[in-house]
């Protein structure tokens, strides 16, 4: 039996922030859903050349009290990235909050606005150790 793999869904409360952190990732929008009788919007976001590999955001145009405050049971994404010292200052700089530094050169953690928790992975081989990051304690959980 075959399986392909489709999307990740997580639900968010404010898609604007939410899009615009994805946006920091390097993700773009790349369908868009809009349900009148449903009243919810399926935005599917995924990095450049890679449309098949989406997250799918769905927001609950009335609002979701029955999203948890952590979201820690979904679990987490992971992106891998091409030098992930620039894209942790990036998110950074940003207002990102990064909570596991990559201490390694390997992989950090960090939240979207939706406390998401989002994995980034250096492609390849581990970067070497470097300031600020080598030095920088964990922020919250991860």
């Amino acid at each position: 039996m075959k399986v392909r793999y489709l999307h990740t869904m997580v639900r968010v409360k404010d898609l604007e922030a939410t899009m615009a952190f994805f946006a920091l990732l390097g993700l773009k929008e790349t369908r868009r859903v809009d349900s009148e009788k449903g009243r919810f919007s399926l935005i599917f976001m995924a990095p450049e050349g890679q449309e098949d590999c989406p997250v799918e955001l769905t927001y609950n145009w009335d609002g979701d009290e029955g999203l948890p405050s952590d979201s820690r049971h979904f679990g987490h994404l992971a992106y891998r990235v091409g030098n992930i010292y620039e894209m942790c200052q990036k998110l950074m700089d940003a207002g990102v909050t990064i909570n596991r530094p990559p201490r390694d050169g390997h992989m950090a953690f960090v939240r979207s606005p939706d406390n998401i928790s989002i994995e980034l992975l250096q492609e390849g081989e581990a970067l070497a150790p470097r300031e600020p990051w080598a030095s920088m304690e964990n922020t919250g959980h991860w």
